[in-house]
């Protein structure tokens, strides 16, 4: 995913650093109000540990409330935007599946066998309990139709098949909501082709909403620092500065999957598929993988990328198709991050998911990067979803993610980095499977 696209004019106090500062100055006030605090504690101080905490939860439920029409309006307006050949788009798409496949086979590996939640076990739900949050079996009194731990296919299936075309949007079921923006967009596309309708002023409609919640998105991202403080406060006055001892191994797991992801398979599928030497593709892709490193935005460096295709020999056919057509399918950083931070929380609830939970999780994952690519900060408009796929209830995704945000900012860096060499990756294969076909065409 795109974690933010071109800006004309950047912040000069970057989210990141905000984030950072709101999350220290709620260890502040935490300890200054909370159990540990060297002036006592009395009513007074619980009220405004309660209150800062309440305050915080508001910003981040209404982050989740506009993050699903935004996913649903974003992906109608891709398609309406859209035109790709049916053949290219084949291609592209079957190469993009078989790299978020090895993205979401590491990830899950690597949560499965070392299960990094587990050292926070009993820390999240006691967390709940100091701030007045739902336990984690609170998805499942939401929606009474969830279904509940199965591999049975059908009620795995049929629970994404809505009942009505709103249910999805009241309890925020990012699944059914993609299924149903892709019906909608694939509908309006073959509607306008055909010519049997002017679709024009539905486009424009669309085009505008979409517009409209970026906006008021922004505005509540931008309040997520204050958010951050409220509840970091809340928690650390409950249970105490050490709550953050723990988050290197939220950091280590992250960046192991990244990594491992980026550096190996990456440049082991262009050998294999192309005969590109590894050295040379990190050698010709270095400027544009810096760049997404600095920038924390991969659509933004697509300049950047596009040169650095260039000196690989890339077509600029197969270097346009990739970076800036393929934006929507390229996100195996943000797919990774997303689904393994979804099990970590899980994990340190103690909610044992199984396979098809999982898959599902994985699911959710890969449609909310493919929804909203090159939206601002868009890896955290869609990790509440995320989590929310997984089980936890909107008041335990309001404690965890500020617990995750002080590391974030590293590990979002990595994700931008991650995008970048699938971009240049997906280029790779795409021209070496047309030269292929070149070949095979002239012979």
């Amino acid at each position: 995913m795109k974690d933010s696209p071109p800006a004309r004019h950047r912040p000069r106090f970057p989210l990141w650093a905000q984030v950072l500062v709101g999350v220290a100055a709620g260890c502040v006030v935490g300890t200054v109000l909370g159990k540990e605090s060297p002036l006592g504690r009395s009513e007074v101080q619980d009220q405004w540990l309660k209150t800062l905490g309440d305050l915080g939860m508001l910003v981040i439920k209404a982050l989740r409330a506009l993050a699903v029409p935004l996913v649903f309006f974003a992906i109608i307006d891709a398609f309406a935007k859209t035109k790709i050949p049916g053949r290219s788009f084949a291609r592209m798409a079957g190469i993009c599946a078989v790299n978020v496949t090895v993205a979401m086979g590491i990830g899950l590996t690597i949560m499965n066998t070392v299960r990094p939640g587990d050292s926070w076990k009993n820390q999240l739900e006691r967390m709940a309990a100091e701030v007045g949050g739902k336990g984690p079996e609170a998805k499942k009194a939401e929606d009474p139709e969830a279904p509940g731990a199965t591999l049975e296919l059908l009620p795995n299936v049929s629970y994404y098949v809505p009942s009505s075309l709103a249910k999805p949007f009241v309890y925020n079921n990012l699944i059914s909501v993609v299924l149903i923006a892709v019906m909608v967009g694939a509908a309006l596309r073959a509607v306008r082709e055909r010519e049997a309708a002017d679709t024009g002023p539905l486009e424009t409609l669309v085009d505008s909403v979409t517009h409209v919640l970026q906006q008021m998105l922004t505005w509540v991202v931008h309040a997520v620092p204050w958010a951050v403080f409220g509840v970091v406060a809340k928690v650390v006055g409950g249970s105490g500065i050490g709550v953050f001892k723990l988050l290197w191994a939220f950091l280590a797991t992250a960046m192991a999957g990244l990594l491992l992801h980026s550096l190996i398979w990456y440049p082991l599928v262009i050998w294999w598929r192309t005969g590109r030497s590894p050295r040379r593709f990190f050698a010709a892709g270095a400027d544009a993988v810096i760049t997404g490193l600095s920038t924390n935005s991969s659509l933004a460096t697509v300049p950047v990328t596009l040169r650095c295709l260039d000196k690989m020999g890339v077509s600029p056919g197969s270097a346009r198709l990739a970076a800036c057509v393929g934006t929507n399918l390229n996100n195996d950083g943000i797919t990774l991050y997303e689904a393994m931070a979804a099990l970590f929380l899980t994990q340190a609830l103690g909610m044992p998911l199984g396979f098809a939970a999982q898959i599902t999780v994985v699911l959710a994952a890969i449609m909310a990067g493919a929804g909203i690519a090159g939206i601002p900060e868009a890896g955290l408009i869609v990790l509440p979803l995320v989590l929310g796929a997984a089980g936890l209830s909107p008041e335990m995704v309001a404690i965890a993610l500020p617990l995750l945000l002080p590391v974030d900012w590293i590990i979002a860096r990595a994700r931008s980095g991650v995008n970048v060499l699938s971009d240049m990756t997906v280029a790779c294969l795409l021209d070496g499977r047309s030269a292929r076909d070149a070949r095979s065409h002239g012979g």
